[in-house]
């Protein structure tokens, strides 16, 4: 008996760069679903649908950043979190690590080594929580588009049917608005604390 594929949930505001991903992963064996906001990626998380996320920093309705600190306010550390983002600010990779991020990977995607990546968190069993001495660094130069090599890849291999899902919005992932208030205050409740953290942080 053939062993499930792992589903990777992509957390993406750019639909051609969620396309890219998703497809060169599916290409790679994984299962992928898109979400297009923090508040539906967010609700996939809590809904426990996926092994492993990928998060864009900046996203509408919630930042990756939030969304990592709402699943710290409620524990929820069992699933590897990595952000895959077009940000090589340093402050924001050291607010990512010290929110308990597994990576940070910045764009343009090596996809060879964001499989890799993904396959030492799926291995591991690890939490976040245990592992943020021993990330590796993987920025790439800023301001680069995804490159030639890894589009060509991606838009020349035909997207199996079924190993790719995008979800359009919050209910289709069986979640209750009310549910997710408690989680609201309780990041709210954190973020002087966070703040404070990272200012101390970026002096020393």
């Amino acid at each position: 008996m053939s062993e499930a594929r792992k589903k990777i949930l992509c957390i993406e505001d750019d639909r051609e760069t969620a396309r890219l991903v998703a497809e060169a992963l599916s290409d790679r064996g994984f299962d992928v679903v898109i979400a297009h906001d923090g508040y539906v990626g967010l609700i996939a998380v809590l809904r426990k649908i996926t092994d492993i996320v990928l998060c864009e920093t900046s996203l509408p309705k919630i930042s990756g950043f939030e969304l990592l600190e709402c699943l710290n306010a409620i524990r929820f550390h069992g699933t590897p979190f990595v952000f895959l983002t077009a940000s090589s600010d340093r402050h924001d990779e050291l607010l990512a690590r010290s929110l308990g991020a597994d990576d940070y990977v910045t764009k343009p995607i090596d996809f060879d080594i964001l499989a890799a990546i993904i396959g030492a968190r799926l291995a591991s069993g690890v939490s976040r929580i245990e592992i943020l001495a021993r990330q590796p660094w993987l920025n790439a130069p800023p301001g680069q588009a995804l490159p030639r090599r890894a589009r060509d890849r991606a838009s020349s291999k035909r997207t199996v049917r079924g190993q790719i899902v995008e979800l359009k919005d919050a209910p289709t992932v069986g979640f209750h608005l009310g549910d997710a208030k408690p989680i609201a205050e309780a990041t709210a409740r954190d973020k002087i604390e966070t703040k404070a953290a990272m200012d101390t942080l970026i002096k020393r």
